[in-house]
């Protein structure tokens, strides 16, 4: 296989790192993976790295790290990227060193994202271990998680031919809603291996690069543990509990320290492309993911049954 395996870790530029560190690490219950000059890493298993947090006044995505089965697998697929027209750089040692990679390439898709093409990601030195989650987080196969990237206008056949004829993304489902008289999101969702999507792509009316980041954790109790973390903290929420129609994930948006949110949830559907179908969904949530306005709206307008004392 020629294409890319899995997402290996992003890239954020943050205005606070303290706040980031405080964030991942005692709300979501990452571990600190090192501090680095300009920033620190999180981890969410025995990688070396997952997220890598540089400061600086972006508050956005700056690139992300796709990897490679092996050094031919990646020989060829820079190839196949230049063979279209698009330029690839090699990264030098001290990139590789600071990804913590055996080799790197950079390249940028349509949207103008920067791309990491990598081998190797290293292990750390010592185990993994949260002191927030009963379970894990779920990475293995199926990479670090997984992104939704605002398109800001390219067209849908430029970014596909980008990521499907190229670096061998499939497309896993399409979401279509109209949310509103006039207002419609429609969603793209594309796999690079078993897990339902690794990206997916809309035209959402916002300035980053990056609408949400989602980690999947083992046990469901660690989702609700991170929901009253985040709350107790006073973390404003972009979506309370719900499901997804496509991928099956439960979990919550909760919004970083730099603005874009990240998904927090259990329970994500497996792809097996022997026998998946693509289909047009037309709802983005089976149930839940209301706005909290909206929750803090009907719970205040429901009836005390216990009086007005008891509130």
């Amino acid at each position: 296989m020629t294409g890319v395996t899995e997402l290996g870790y992003v890239v954020y530029e943050v205005s606070s790192i303290a706040d980031w560190e405080h964030f991942g690490v005692e709300l979501l219950g990452m571990q600190l993976g090192e501090r680095t000059r300009d920033g620190l890493t999180l981890r969410t298993d025995e990688k070396a790295h997952r997220w890598i947090l540089t400061e600086g006044p972006a508050d956005d995505l700056v690139a992300s790290g796709y990897e490679v089965a092996d050094a031919e697998a990646l020989d060829a697929l820079v190839r196949k990227v230049r063979a279209a027209g698009i330029e690839v750089t090699e990264g030098d040692a001290a990139l590789a060193t600071a990804r913590r990679v055996d080799r790197i390439f950079l390249t940028t898709d349509p949207l103008g994202n920067r791309l990491e093409l990598v081998t190797g990601l290293a292990d750390a030195a010592t185990p993994f271990a949260s002191a927030k989650l009963l379970g894990s987080f779920v990475t293995g196969a199926g990479g670090a998680g997984h992104q939704v990237l605002l398109a800001h206008g390219v067209s849908r056949e430029e970014y596909l031919a980008f990521y499907m004829d190229l670096l061998g993304f499939r497309i896993s489902d399409i979401i279509v809603e109209e949310l509103s008289p006039g207002i419609v999101a429609d969603l793209i969702f594309l796999h690079c291996n078993g897990r339902h999507h690794t990206v997916a792509f809309g035209d959402m009316p916002s300035p980053k690069a990056v609408h949400h980041f989602m980690v999947e954790v083992t046990d469901i109790r660690d989702v609700g543990a991170a929901y009253d973390r985040c709350m107790d903290a006073g973390q404003p929420f972009e979506m309370t509990l719900g499901m997804h129609p496509n991928d099956h994930m439960f979990s919550f948006y909760v919004f970083t320290p730099s603005g874009f949110s990240i998904e927090y949830g259990w329970g994500g559907l497996i792809i097996d492309d022997a026998t998946w179908e693509v289909r047009t969904l037309d709802k983005l949530h089976s149930w839940g993911h209301r706005s909290p306005g909206a929750v803090a709206e009907l719970l205040a307008a429901a009836p005390d049954p216990l009086g007005e004392n008891h509130r």
